[in-house]
Formats: structure tokens, C-alpha cells, sequence
């Protein structure tokens, strides 16, 4: 698979540690944007990181979510035809949402990129935050889990093996 995505609808992602226990995940797409909030009680990059992960081989979804204290932000990744469709569910109490349909949330953002554009841009978010606060500043900000090193490794692994991306890999460790 390539990248053939113009620069207008380019898939942006940020993610920002934002005080201790603490991330925002900003999204772009060209036409619409989104900004996510996720707390530490739940390992949310390396949650992101696996989920992309997951869309290399037979599976053909994935499902993960933020807890936003009280909400959860349900992510749910398809893969058909070499594009991944990413939705983000609100749900107002991630007490009792856990049990209910995505139909009973609300769409914050859905869009759909080529498989090496949503994983590349995966990628540079978590390397940038690596570079920024390295493994043991992210672990001071984040407070309950480690940096993902491992998933990240493999996300890059499998990017590089089976997708063909022309943008830059420029994600050397700090």
C-alpha cells in the first residue's frame, strides 16, 4: 500500500501531555478537527499504538477507549480495501458505557485514511513526544505507565514491512 493522500485532506495528530496524568490528542483532517482528552487510568498512546498495530495482519478491527473521567472515548479502527475508518465515540459515564452499543454514543470524529497514512502519522505523534519529554519525563507526566518502547517498535516494524510510505522516517530514538 502508498500514500496517495493530497496535502488537503492529510491526516494530522498530535499528541500532547497536558499536567501529570494527563494527554490531549488533537485530529485534522482537512475538513474537520477533533481534540480528545484521555486521563492515565487507561494506557492511552500505547492503547492507540496497539490498536493501529492490530490492523497489520487478519484482523480487520480494533477497539480501544480513553477514559476522560467520567467519559470514555471509545476508538474503533476498521480496515477495508487498504484505508482505515477511525471513529471516536463520546459517551457521557465510562461507569456504565462499557456495556452499551457505539450507536448510543456520539460521532466526535470519523474519517478515513489510507492504512500507511494512519499509521505513519501514529508514529511521528508518539515519536514526538518521546523527543520531547524522553522515557523518563513521559513517565513523570503520565505518571502510570511507562512510554510504550515495544509497541512502537513493532508499529514502526510493520509499517516499514508491509506498507509502501514515501513520507519521512525520521523516528530515530532520542
Amino acid at each position: 500500500m502508498s500514500i496517495d493522500e493530497g496535502a488537503e485532506g492529510a491526516l494530522q495528530l498530535t499528541w500532547e501531555l497536558v499536567g501529570r496524568g494527563w494527554a490531549r490528542c488533537r485530529l485534522a483532517d482537512g475538513s474537520q478537527t477533533a481534540s480528545v482528552i484521555a486521563s492515565y487510568c487507561t494506557d492511552a498512546l500505547a492503547d492507540l499504538v496497539a490498536g493501529t498495530s492490530e490492523l497489520y495482519g487478519q484482523k480487520r478491527s480494533a477497539r480501544f477507549f480513553f477514559d476522560a473521567e467520567p467519559q470514555e472515548l471509545r476508538w474503533a479502527l476498521r480496515s477495508a480495501d487498504g484505508a482505515i475508518n477511525v471513529t471516536i465515540y463520546k459517551f457521557p459515564d465510562i461507569a456504565v458505557s462499557p456495556d452499551l452499543p457505539d450507536s448510543d454514543g456520539t460521532v466526535m470524529w470519523q474519517s478515513t485514511h489510507p492504512r500507511p497514512t494512519f499509521a505513519h502519522t501514529v508514529l511521528v505523534a508518539a515519536h514526538t513526544v518521546l523527543k520531547e519529554h524522553g522515557e523518563t519525563g513521559y513517565l513523570t507526566k503520565w505518571a502510570m505507565h511507562p512510554y510504550p518502547v515495544a509497541l512502537v517498535q513493532d508499529l514502526r516494524r510493520l509499517h516499514m514491512r508491509d506498507d509502501v510510505c514515501t513520507l519521512p522516517h525520521d523516528l530515530s530514538w532520542p
